[in-house]
């Protein structure tokens, strides 16, 4: 999960080149991105866009509106691979849990005010998410605060810890996404984000894409100077740098990123 790609649910143009893009998951949004008017129609046309999807490699996801059993119910009738919780919390969770039943559908829980940021452990720990990540816009709403980078970065360091802690994916970046067209800053951000540990981001335009799937990648530098490193043995310097067993851990991590 490199990359995962919002798309609004009721644009079908939108939705017809969205496998082509090279995500890792397309998320069609039920939530913020379809005006209240066109969410029946948006849901009903599940069905049809997760077919559309299918024809790319990626996963399919669906960002619910907050604890709407019926978004709920069509994101599983659709076949997506994942669910999108916005505004999660406890109660969000167990909500979701008794809509999904027995489902075994597991959840990207988005967190998006103060009081949830405080749960992210114990959020973390639900055994159907999978993954977490912050909502800038709505969380620096919900403080009153401006979404810059220095507002967020504790924000989104919390929620990265909870993630960890749990075994789970921490996705994100230390930024709002919503300036989607400073491609430098987002690149930048993504290669900031991924020496912290971030595993992906999400963003809302395709030209983010290529730069998310680089960013969070082992670049070729990274994978030649981890094969060496696993190539030594015991406590050696290597280039003028100690190698011990978490250097070589951090060199085998790399390699099994990259499918080696």
């Amino acid at each position: 999960m490199r990359s995962l790609l919002y798309v609004p649910a009721d644009q079908e143009r939108f939705i017809a080149k969205a496998h082509l893009r090279g995500a890792d998951c397309v998320i069609l949004d039920l939530e913020d991105a379809v005006p209240d008017d066109r969410k029946d129609a948006a849901r009903h046309g599940l069905g049809q866009a997760v077919q559309s999807l299918r024809q790319g490699s990626g996963q399919v996801a669906v960002r619910i509106n907050a604890g709407s059993g019926a978004d709920i119910a069509a994101a599983s009738a659709a076949g997506a691979d994942l669910i999108v919780c916005p505004k999660a919390d406890s109660a969000a969770l167990v909500a979701l849990d008794r809509e999904l039943g027995d489902s075994s559908m597991p959840v990207l829980a988005t967190i998006e005010s103060p009081a949830a940021l405080l749960e992210a452990p114990a959020i973390a720990r639900h055994s159907r998410v999978v993954a977490l990540n912050l909502g800038s816009e709505d969380f620096a709403l919900a403080l009153g605060g401006t979404p810059d980078p220095d507002v967020l970065h504790t924000p989104k360091l919390m929620v990265h810890y909870a993630a960890k802690a749990a075994g789970k994916l921490s996705l994100g970046l230390l930024r709002s996404i919503a300036d989607y067209a400073d491609t430098a800053a987002i690149l930048e951000a993504a290669r900031q984000a991924r020496r912290h540990g971030f595993d992906g981001a999400s963003c809302i335009h395709p030209s983010a894409v290529p730069l998310l799937n680089t960013a969070f990648a082992p670049s070729p530098a990274e994978l030649a100077w981890a094969r060496a490193v696993l190539a030594t043995q015991g406590t050696v310097s290597l280039d003028g740098q100690m190698v011990d067993k978490p250097v070589r851990d951090r060199a085998a991590r790399l390699l099994r990123q990259a499918g080696e």
